[in-house]
């Protein structure tokens, strides 16, 4: 039983920092409208998360201040919940994104600034967290005009991905399953104990 419990636990331990980490990288969608876009100094003790940072951090060196320029794009949903974007570069980082284009969506996203009265909707393509206590903001990728809020985005890159792995995952446990037994076969019956013999001649 205890055996089974450790088992449990740290299947446990292995399952939900990937989910987690799957949950943060992999690309979702909203429908919003865009109500304003900033472009804001930051420090590290307003904002973290921020890739911007790392690279301040060598322009400024070990005794300079180091600050960041960070582009933020501003939307509601449908269901006037507000989504608080950063539009960052990831370059050739992580997440492999390849995303090279900031100034270009931030000069998009201006161009979708509308009103609750006449809201123009459009769908964003977007990474990551939002926190309030952590400070944290998704990472905007991709932005379009939809026609309505009631568009629905079919996350085909997540199932393909999603079902590749899983697919993935089962090959390799299967083939663990296999080894296993054929390990375990030869020892257990190694440990048996034998027949017990009947008359002279067994």
């Amino acid at each position: 039983m205890m055996m089974r419990v450790v088992k449990w636990v740290l299947l446990l331990a292995v399952l939900l920092p990937a989910a987690a980490f799957l949950h943060y990288v992999l690309p979702r969608h909203s429908i919003v409208y865009v109500t304003s876009t900033q472009n804001l100094i930051v420090s590290p003790e307003e904002f973290r998360g921020f890739r911007a940072f790392r690279e301040a951090a060598r322009a400024a060196g070990p005794q300079g201040q180091m600050v960041a320029d960070v582009f933020f794009i501003n939307t509601i949903r449908a269901n006037r919940a507000p989504l608080v974007l950063r539009n960052e570069d990831t370059g050739f980082g992580m997440p492999p994104y390849f995303k090279f284009n900031a100034a270009d969506l931030q000069a998009y996203a201006q161009s979708y600034v509308s009103t609750e009265a006449a809201p123009r909707w459009v769908a964003v393509r977007y990474y990551g967290w939002r926190s309030q206590f952590l400070s944290m903001f998704p990472n905007a990728v991709a932005m379009w005009e939809v026609p309505g809020p009631d568009t629905r985005i079919i996350p085909w890159f997540n199932i393909v991905f999603l079902s590749v792995l899983g697919a993935l995952v089962w090959a390799v446990w299967s083939r663990l399953r296999r080894w296993r037994r054929r390990r375990a076969d030869p020892v257990a019956a190694s440990w048996e104990a034998p027949a017990p013999r009947r008359g002279w001649f067994g």
